[in-house]
Order: structure tokens, then sequence, then C-alpha cells
């Protein structure tokens, strides 16, 4: 298999980890507090990184103060993420939420170039502004199909690329997995806090099983991620990353019966289409 094809898979794998962590968070439908779910899954999550230190790669604190600083603003901004995801993920479809968080590698490239002055093209300018209109069809802002959950899943975008643009400026030699564990712990203490503002529901054995198996595969998501970068170049890699909608169309529908509107179905594509022309004029300028 060649490192290509092998980091290909393994950002499907990604993909396809972190789709089904959602699927099993939407099934709990609620019968927990936000707080309570996101600490008990960061309980698991933390446990399950610490006991398996030194496998999925390496893990140390020995961190200077400039990373410590980017550690946790990006700690704050993922708190932020997991709130505002869930909180939409809980009440809207799946593969509609799915479907505007493909525009991250648009909002990331259009935010480097904004905040950074990294270099972008007038091309890749008009692929993120007819990216952002794919949003719309999407989100159908002034219709009836907009909802306060909408506005959620667009504000998660902004946490989303504000801590992949901090993950950005990480030195080097910052092991993934210390980035990992120190945020989860992060998100789980901030829940903990926040779970005590409500009295604490009762976890069935139901719920506790869909909380553990998706620990287990949000866990296997970051694993697969991380993986996907000492594997084969990004360039090829990345465009795998769309994946995640497929997975999310598939079990959106034989999970929840759910099957997004043929407006939903075309701002996707647009927002799919201008993510992947986005990165072919990417790789064309690296390799230019």
């Amino acid at each position: 298999m060649s490192p290509n094809l092998g980091g290909a898979l393994l950002m499907m794998a990604s993909m396809a980890a972190f789709t089904l962590n959602d699927t099993l968070i939407k099934l709990t439908a609620g019968a927990l507090p936000l707080f309570q779910l996101i600490f008990l899954r960061g309980v698991i999550t933390s446990a399950l990184i610490l006991a398996l230190s030194g496998r999925l790669g390496p893990m140390h604190l020995r961190i200077d103060r400039r990373d410590w600083g980017l550690i946790a603003l990006r700690s704050l901004s993922e708190i932020g993420a997991a709130y505002l995801f869930l909180t939409a993920l809980i009440h809207m479809p799946l593969a509609n939420l799915t479907a505007i968080l493909q525009v991250v590698p648009l909002s990331i490239t259009l935010a480097s170039a904004l905040v950074f002055r990294e270099p972008v093209g007038w091309r890749r300018m008009l692929a993120i502004a007819v990216g952002f209109t794919g949003v719309l069809l999407i989100v159908k802002p002034g219709a009836e199909g907009f909802t306060i959950w909408s506005l959620y899943s667009l504000l998660a975008v902004l946490c989303i690329t504000l801590r992949d643009l901090t993950t950005r400026r990480l030195s080097r030699g910052v092991p993934s997995m210390s980035v990992t564990l120190v945020t989860s712990l992060v998100v789980m203490t901030a829940a903990g806090l926040g779970s005590l503002s409500d009295p604490w529901a009762p976890v069935t054995g139901e719920l506790a099983l869909l909380i553990c198996s998706a620990s287990v595969f949000v866990l296997g998501g970051y694993f697969f991620s991380i993986q996907v970068m000492r594997v084969g170049e990004v360039s090829f890699t990345a465009p795998f990353r769309y994946t995640g909608l497929i997975w999310a169309l598939l079990l959106g529908w034989l999970v929840f019966g759910d099957w997004p509107g043929p407006l939903t179905l075309i701002g996707a594509a647009i927002v799919v289409t201008t993510g992947l022309f986005s990165l072919y004029r990417e790789r064309r300028l690296l390799a230019s």
C-alpha cells in the first residue's frame, strides 16, 4: 500500500469515527443535561488517552510558555465549539449540520489570509465566496427552515476555525497527544463546573453505553487524524475529509430517517466542490 493510499484510508476512518461519535451523542436525544453529557464523555476520553499514553504517540508537558498560551486559547475555543456543536447536533438533522461544517477548510483559508496575511489568490477567494453561498442555501436565512440551531452551527464553525488556526501556530515539537489530553481535560473541567448549575439526570445503562461508545469513537477520530499527518501527502489526503458528509447522509437516513431537502443537498455540493477546488489550488501553488 502506498503512503498516499494509506493516508487516504486513515482520513476516511477518522471522518467515519467522528461521525459515529456524533450519531451516538445525538441518540441520547437530550436525556441528559448537555454539560453533564460533555463532562461524562470527557472523563472517559481523558481516561482512555492516559491509559493509552505512549501508544497513540509521544506525550509530555515540557512545553514553552508561548505554546502553553496557544494551547489555552485552543482549549477555550474547543469549549465553545463543543457546546455550540453538540447543542445544534441534538436539535438539527445530522447531515445538515455536517454539511455546514464542511465550510471549515474555506473559513480557515479566509482567516489565514486576513489574520496571518497568507497569500490567497483571486481564484481561491472566489471559491470561498461561492462556498459561503452554499452554506446560505443550507441554513436558509430568512426562511422557515432557519432556526436558532442553525445560528449555533455557524458559531461552532467560527470556534472550530479559531481552534484550527491556533493549532497551526503551535511549534512542531509540541506532541499532538499532549494537546489532545490538555484540551480534553479543560473541556471536561469546564463542563463539570457548568453541570453544577443543573441537577444531574440519572444515567441509565443505555445512556452509559452510548456515552462510552461515543468516547471510544471520538478518541479513534483523534488517533486516525493524527496518524494521517504522518502518512502520505497532506495535499493528497485532505480532500478525503469530505467523506464525513457521506457518512452523515447515510447514518442520518438509516438511524434517524432524515434526508436533506434539495436546497441543502445543492448547498452541500457547492461547499464540497469549492473546498476541493481550494485544496487543488493550494497543491498547485505548493508544487510550483
